[in-house]
This record gives C-alpha cells, structure tokens and sequence, in this order.
C-alpha cells in the first residue's frame, strides 16, 4: 500500500507544480506580449526620430557647426538607442529562452502526471469498495497510519533501550552479591575452622561457638533471602 500511494502522493504534488508551472507560463506569455509592444513602439519612436533627424539635417545644411553639434548630439542619442535596442534584443531572447524552458519543464510535468494517472485510477477503485468517500481521506488515513507507524517504531526502540539498561543493571548487581556469597562463605569456612580448634577447649569456647552458630544462621538466612531476591531480580 505504501509503494502504491507514494506515486500518487508524487502524482499530486507534480499536478500542484503543473498548475504552478501554467500560470506562470502564462505570466511569461503575458509580459512576452507586453515587452513586445514596448519595443514595437520603441522602434516605431525610432524610425519617427529618424525620419525627423534626417529631415533637420536636411533643413539645416546653412549653419555648419549648429548643425555639426546637432549630428553629434543625434549620434550620440541614435548610438544610445541602438544600445537600448539591444538591450531589448537581448531581453527578449533571454524571455524567448525562459519561455522555451518553461514548456518544456511543463512537458515533463504532463508527462510525469500522465504517467502517474494510473494510481489515480487505483485510489478511485479503493474509494469505491471502502468507507472513505473522497481519495484525500485515503491519503490522510495513509499519512497517519505512516506516522503511527513511525512512533511505534520510536516507542519500541526506547523500551529495547530500556531492557538492556536494566539488563546491564541486573548484571553488575548479580556481581556484587555473588561476590557477597563468596565473603560469606569465606567468614563461614574460616568459622568452620575457628570451631574445630574451639571443640578441643573449654565451655566458654562452646558457648562462643554456639553464638557463632547463631551469627552463621543469621547469616545464612540472609545468604538465602539474597539467593532468592537476586532470583527473582533476574526471572
């Protein structure tokens, strides 16, 4: 399903970016038009000029140097909107570019959504057999099942994190108190011992031992409660 819905999700967003990509085909168009008619005027202006410049000069062949100054000067404005026209020229080729660029990325779009068409198709057919009533309540049903599905997966690595916290904790304490077994039986054998050189003496030995034996029981009692708490620590 979510190999499936991905292309549409695509076959949305490129239809989004087709109808961008058109109204700004169509703005292009438009200031295309619109800077053709500035220039058309433009060159209109100019030959007006021209046709005005030539027939001064002709007008004014009496004065020499007036008219000198007034070729230079029209020179000079002939030479400046020869580089306006230019400019201009090459203003709208580089819109002719754009708009050649713009086609073709538009092309590309129909294409792609062409291509995509088919998912649509699909979406329609599980709209039909389904409780939803439009294909963007499927679409928003997907995302959210996606991002549930992302939290649980988040959710199950911070409790595996979690357990093998606890794990390592379980572990070091299963050190320590098998490490307090191994002092008690060490105390116990030494007492062991302490015992049998105790037989050979007197009562007051015997009575100590007898308190030994009950420190040892004590002992082993919490030897055992330890046993059975670090047992139900690790179950």
């Amino acid at each position: 399903e979510e190999d499936s819905l991905s292309p549409f999700i695509r076959l949305q967003e490129k239809k989004k970016q087709a109808r961008l990509m058109q109204k700004a085909l169509e703005v292009k168009e438009e200031a295309f038009k619109e800077r053709m008619k500035v220039i058309t005027c433009r060159w209109r202006d100019l030959h007006a000029k021209e046709a005005q410049l030539k027939t001064y000069m002709e007008k004014s062949g009496s004065i020499l140097k007036e008219n000198d100054k007034m070729r230079i000067q029209a020179l000079k404005k002939a030479s400046k909107e020869r580089e306006r026209k230019m400019q201009k020229e090459s203003e709208l080729l580089r819109a002719k570019r754009e708009l050649e660029a713009l086609r073709n990325k538009h092309q590309k779009l129909c294409n792609k959504v062409q291509k995509y068409s088919i998912f649509n198709k699909y979406l329609e057919d599980v709209v039909k057999i389904s409780q939803f009533e439009e294909i963007q309540e499927v679409i928003w049903r997907y995302k959210t099942l996606v991002r549930m599905h992302k939290d649980l997966l988040q959710s199950q690595r911070g409790h595996k994190e979690m357990s093998e916290q606890a794990k390592v904790l379980l572990d070091q304490y299963m050190v320590e108190k098998e490490a307090e077994i191994l002092q008690y039986q060490n105390e116990l054998v030494h007492l062991q011992l302490r015992f049998d050189q105790a037989q050979s003496g007197i009562l007051p030995w015997e009575t100590h031992w007898a308190d030994i034996q009950n420190t040892t029981a004590k002992k082993t009692l919490k030897l055992g409660t330890i046993k059975m708490a670090i047992l139900n620590l690790f179950q």
